[in-house]
């Protein structure tokens, strides 16, 4: 690390609170595969070895607790937990939550509909009439959630989803493109259940820290090491062992919506 680099993290970590650098930060967040999720007991995804890798080198402890998305905000909100991961950055937040300024990852919103009951989608207007699956706590755009042409069914989880699809209880689901090609594997539903071209939208995900003494610091902080670590060769092979079973990203035919909430 470059000594002015060095220094800089130096400064930022003496102006941190005691929680951050005597105690563990307690960070929740909801099964989100490949990101973040839970396997056998134990976190495990993109976006969490590397927020551990960069804490690690800040010298912070952290612990993960998975827990439903709604509550996950609402334990931030009212300081039960010291940060949630994964989250996008809205006005209604910046009350009782910082960002560092470098996102974690971006998620794309997409569709997917199961093979034998297609629909021809291009554009919002054409799920007139459909049954759209969605995630308590999840807010897909103005355009989207507004919209009074189709509804919208939320599952408990994004599996259900998959679940309900499949059975023919819904027409199309709604998650991020990344999520649905993993669990389309993992639950070995490639050949029963494809992806639509159309982008509800694209949106940066970041780590989001509860608003207390000493956070603006953390958060910057992680910020810088976290760019850093992105350019090391660490950083892409952690992408490759996640992602490289999944499939690359194609490029959509259309963005709908830009104000996207999780």
């Amino acid at each position: 690390m470059p000594d002015i680099a060095r220094l800089f993290c130096i400064l930022l970590l003496a102006c941190l609170s005691p929680l951050a650098l005597g105690e563990r930060l307690r960070l929740v967040t909801d099964d989100w595969a490949p990101y973040v999720y839970e396997d056998k007991g134990q976190p495990r995804g993109i976006d969490y070895e590397v927020t551990t890798e960069v804490f690690k080198r800040l010298g912070v402890e952290v612990q993960w607790q998975f827990l439903p998305w709604k509550r996950c905000l609402a334990m931030v909100e009212q300081g039960l937990a010291d940060g949630v991961m994964d989250i996008f950055q809205i006005d209604s937040r910046k009350g009782y939550m910082v960002y560092p300024n470098e996102p974690m990852s971006y998620v794309e919103f997409v569709l997917f509909q199961a093979n034998q009951r297609r629909h021809l989608v291009t554009h919002l207007n054409d799920l007139t009439g459909l049954t759209v699956g969605t995630s308590p706590g999840y807010v897909y755009g103005t355009a989207f959630s507004e919209s009074p042409g189709f509804h919208r069914e939320t599952a408990p989880s994004h599996e259900a989803n998959f679940g309900k699809l499949i059975l023919g209880r819904i027409d199309l689901l709604v998650t991020d493109r990344n999520v649905g090609r993993y669990l389309r594997q993992q639950l070995r539903l490639e050949q029963q259940v494809e992806e639509l071209p159309l982008l509800i939208s694209r949106q940066a995900q970041y780590l989001g820290l509860a608003r207390k003494p000493g956070r603006e610091a953390l958060a910057q902080a992680f910020a810088k090491e976290l760019q850093r670590f992105k350019q090391e060769p660490a950083y892409a092979a952690i992408n490759r062992r996640y992602m490289g079973t999944i499939g690359n990203i194609p490029h959509a035919v259309e963005q709908q919506e830009s104000g996207t909430t999780r």
